[in-house]
């Protein structure tokens, strides 16, 4: 293993015995529409009610829309970083309730398709972050994108956002697919969202299950059946998020319990953090070092 590769990990091992343990949580759903960002920034305003330092990261390198969701504005983002120009610690940009946001590019192709030595550049940048934080959340991008499997199967749980809607429940059986089959990714919380009662989100439930008890080897469980409502759209116009503006709608009381539960969610025994969502990853792929470093 090259020294710099080593250095790395003893360093971020180092990290371990002094952070407290990062839960990690990748937003994904496959197809786009679904609702990931707005379920990703609710919960993480919930968590943070909740008393929890949580930092969502924009996983949608080249298509950024949290910001825009949140009516922020920001002046810096992670191409600054890659380019060497700040750290990651000088492009957060604080959201509602105090969340951290890592902001994305927007139009910015390069971004979407990272090289491998990008891709240690933003290793690297997570691992030198200074900022505390309890909880990572990772708004993946739509698609089943080189991204979206690495954010997926780096994450300590993959929620899975599906609408009843047939090209999002195929989208997410392909992406369960590929996650389960190619990656090693077994367990799959799912959040059935925009449906009309709980009946209909287990029923939901049960069409995407049926296809994958049948050919997959995946462990999935409903966490949440996020309703159609109305203040959602009303708080998406404002530039606003529900459980903030209409706490008491029933998309806020449903994403408010499902923050709940995530954190009750159990962690590994070994404080991973950082090196668990990164480092750990890349160490695993020897292809990747090589390709890094044969350039």
């Amino acid at each position: 293993m090259n020294n710099w590769f080593q250095d790395q990990a003893s360093g971020l091992r180092l990290m371990q015995k002094t952070n407290n343990r990062i839960q990690v949580i990748a937003v994904t759903g496959g197809k786009g529409g679904v609702g990931k960002t707005n379920i990703t920034l609710n919960l993480a305003s919930a968590m943070t009610a909740l008393g929890k330092r949580v930092m969502v990261l924009d996983g949608d390198l080249g298509l950024a829309n949290v910001d825009v969701l949140l009516g922020i504005r920001v002046t810096r983002n992670l191409s600054h970083v890659l380019r060497g120009e700040c750290s990651l610690d000088d492009i957060l940009v604080e959201g509602p309730q105090g969340i951290k946001i890592v902001p994305a590019t927007s139009g910015n192709q390069s971004m979407a398709e990272l090289s491998p030595l990008e891709h240690v550049s933003l290793i690297r940048a997570f691992g030198e972050m200074s900022t505390p934080l309890d909880v990572l959340l990772v708004d993946t991008a739509a698609g089943i994108s080189d991204m979206v499997l690495s954010f997926a199967r780096a994450a300590q749980e993959v929620l899975m956002v599906v609408c009843d809607e047939p090209t999002s429940i195929t989208d997410a059986y392909a992406l369960i697919k590929i996650l389960s089959r190619d990656h090693g990714v077994s367990r799959f919380k799912i959040v059935a969202n925009m449906v009309r009662s709980q009946r209909e989100g287990q029923e939901l439930f049960a069409k995407l299950t049926r296809v994958t008890d049948r050919f997959l080897e995946a462990n999935l469980e409903l966490v949440a059946s996020v309703p159609f409502d109305g203040n959602l759209r009303l708080a998406v116009r404002r530039q606003a998020l529900v459980v903030n503006q209409y706490p008491q709608s029933p998309a806020s009381l449903a994403l408010k319990s499902l923050a709940a539960k995530a954190l009750s969610w159990p962690l590994p025994q070994q404080a991973e953090g950082h090196l668990q969502f990164f480092i750990e990853k890349l160490l695993n792929h020897p292809t990747l070092e090589q390709d890094v470093w044969s350039k």
